[in-house]
């Protein structure tokens, strides 16, 4: 008679994180706080949408790749 051998179940195993859905938290947080996230190489952007974005990041936080340190 063959028993199946039981596998260890780790406690800890339920502790691990849950695979968080970015998208429903970027739609909450401009939907609640005004708060926009998008990459300015989102494939749903014309180039003057992600021109736009590029100048006012620019603006905001310095060139790509400067240290303002």
């Amino acid at each position: 008679m063959k028993i199946p051998q039981q596998h260890y179940r780790c406690p800890l195993g339920r502790l691990q994180p849950r695979a968080t859905n970015l998208e429903a938290i970027k739609q909450s947080g401009w939907r609640d706080q005004y708060i926009l996230v998008v990459s300015a190489d989102d494939d749903r952007l014309d180039w003057m949408e992600r021109e736009l974005l590029k100048r006012i990041g620019e603006r905001l936080y310095g060139e790509k790749g400067v240290s303002n340190d």
